[in-house]
């Protein structure tokens, strides 16, 4: 057998060995743009079960196992848990927590900024297609001390947030940067938008959108809708010798004498508890 290896070969021992690659790779960028290259890798994965991940949303591609190898390795017990790596509960609502703050405003920070290339480009003669901008140019950081505050008391305190963050860097899901947390290679790859994404905005968010439009709906007239006075129509002519009139002498004087009146009682006594 020839210790020969092609570049297929090379592309998929070193995704084996590192877990991920930058797209920026140099093995990478040849294989993305070269269709013999990239379905001979996938081919070469696919004779031990795996297959190669891309997504032009992510900065890296990875590798995972091919639909029906799943069974053979992790049997039936290990499809229907809620993750195959022996992540605990809370690491995964952790995890899952982490994706909706940095994947989904990273995506749509993405769509933002490539439709505005689109529009530019239209008055363009030469225009050409331009790339979405990289995940970590436009990939929100979440702040450390404000997921402890706001999700501190759901996901175990102190010692089990710290615990289950170096879990989810320990795999490539995450980076910590000083007291920020931010994306890691792994976390758009191997976490399923498609599927993941409406659970999340119809699910959980839609519910809090659902609630809030009913707290709305509760709310007294006087307070969602200005008084029915403040829509009635005027004439054109009363508007115009309005907007010339002077107020009256005696309503400038009514003015004053309110102005320099004492509050009353009620008013004292109501302030302090309106503080």
């Amino acid at each position: 057998m020839s210790s020969h290896l092609d570049d297929a070969a090379l592309l998929a021992a070193e995704l084996l060995a590192r877990r991920w690659l930058p797209r920026q790779h140099p093995k990478v960028k040849r294989a993305l743009i070269d269709a013999e290259l990239w379905q001979a890798t996938q081919d070469r994965l696919a004779q031990v079960g795996l297959r190669l991940i891309d997504n032009i949303y992510a900065d890296h591609v990875s590798v995972a196992l091919l639909r029906p190898a799943e069974t053979a390795v992790f049997g039936e017990a290990g499809l229907n848990s809620h993750n195959n790596i022996d992540l605990p509960r809370d690491a995964v609502s952790l995890l899952v927590i982490l994706w909706a703050l940095i994947i989904l405003p990273k995506r749509e920070r993405q769509a933002a900024r490539a439709n505005q290339a689109e529009g530019d480009d239209q008055n363009d003669m030469f225009g050409k297609d331009k790339p979405i901008p990289t995940a970590a140019s436009v990939s929100p950081l979440v702040s450390y001390k404000a997921l402890l505050a706001d999700f501190g008391i759901q996901l175990g305190k102190k010692t089990r947030l710290d615990t289950n963050l170096k879990r989810l860097e320990n795999h490539g899901f995450i980076v910590r940067k000083g007291e920020d947390v931010a994306e890691g290679p792994l976390l758009d790859l191997l976490l399923d938008y498609d599927a993941l994404a409406p659970r999340i905005l119809q699910g959980a968010l839609g519910d809090v959108l659902a609630q809030a439009k009913e707290l709305v709906g509760n709310l007294p007239l006087a307070i969602t809708q200005p008084p029915l006075e403040e829509f009635e129509e005027i004439p054109e002519d009363e508007i115009e010798e309005d907007a010339t009139a002077e107020v009256p002498a005696p309503a400038r004087a009514d003015a004053d004498e309110a102005t320099d009146k004492p509050a009353d009682d009620t008013a004292s006594h109501a302030s302090p508890d309106l503080a």
